[in-house]
């Protein structure tokens, strides 16, 4: 029956992005009354996951990106071989399960996952792109909770947001008295977590002497560049091209 299972010899060559995106989240957003047009609570809890995706799960991606509800996981080396229905399923249960020990939703949550392949120069791009989903994401929520704290439907205020510009979407909020350039960079940017490595000093019992070695460590970064800048760029580089 082995050669029934489908994707079972779907192979993904690195480096790939693995992103898992919640399912559903505006019905839990709505049932756990989060505040709009963000919840800095759960930003923390998908921090958290983001954390534990990068440090905790065997899987041990490179880093993670996040914003919302996704989550974009680096891989420069791949585990289980490859195996695409392998590392979707497990990185997307992964995090329903670390999710809801983080928030205890009171009703499953669930994330899909898929991959996207790609080179280390696109993986810069790529970046680039979610974070401009973010920053999109970010003018949106803002401008969804004013027009319904007027009085509008959720029907009606999808119907006035749609196919209107950047600019009048910012003027919108201005007049409400919201600058949307100068909100929390992690609502605009998204955060990053990430491995580096630190020196620490420590005692070698054997030789009697103090050493120096490295250890691996998980970072925490919510004040991010823009990535399409120049410093941003330097910024993606030095973290998909340095080991």
């Amino acid at each position: 029956m082995k050669q029934r299972e489908l994707y079972s010899n779907l192979i993904a060559v690195p480096p790939i992005f693995v992103r898992i995106d919640g399912r559903g989240f505006n019905r839990l957003a709505s049932h756990l009354s989060f505040e709009k047009p963000f919840d800095e609570g759960f930003h923390h809890a998908m921090v958290r996951v983001s954390e534990s995706l990068v440090s905790q799960s065997g899987l041990n991606p490179d880093f993670a990106y996040t914003f919302s509800d996704e989550i974009s996981l680096y891989f420069s080396s791949v585990p289980f071989r490859g195996r695409v229905e392998k590392i979707d399923s497990i990185a997307s249960s992964y995090a329903a399960s670390a999710l809801s020990l983080g928030i205890q939703p009171g009703s499953p949550v669930a994330f899909d996952a898929r991959i996207v392949q790609i080179t280390p120069e696109l993986a810069a791009e790529y970046l680039k792109n979610r974070q401009h989903e973010a920053w999109r994401n970010h003018i949106n929520a803002y401008c969804q909770a004013a027009l319904i704290n007027d009085g509008m439907t959720p029907t009606d205020v999808q119907r006035t947001l749609v196919g209107m510009p950047s600019k009048a979407l910012h003027e919108m909020m201005y007049a409400r008295g919201v600058n949307l350039a100068t909100t929390p960079a992690w609502q605009r940017r998204g955060a990053l977590v990430y491995k580096r490595l630190k020196k620490v000093h420590g005692f070698n019992p054997v030789t009697l002497e103090t050493a120096e070695t490295f250890r691996s460590s998980v970072t925490t970064d919510e004040e991010l560049p823009l990535f399409n800048t120049p410093e941003g760029h330097k910024f993606l580089t030095s973290l998909i091209m340095e080991p």
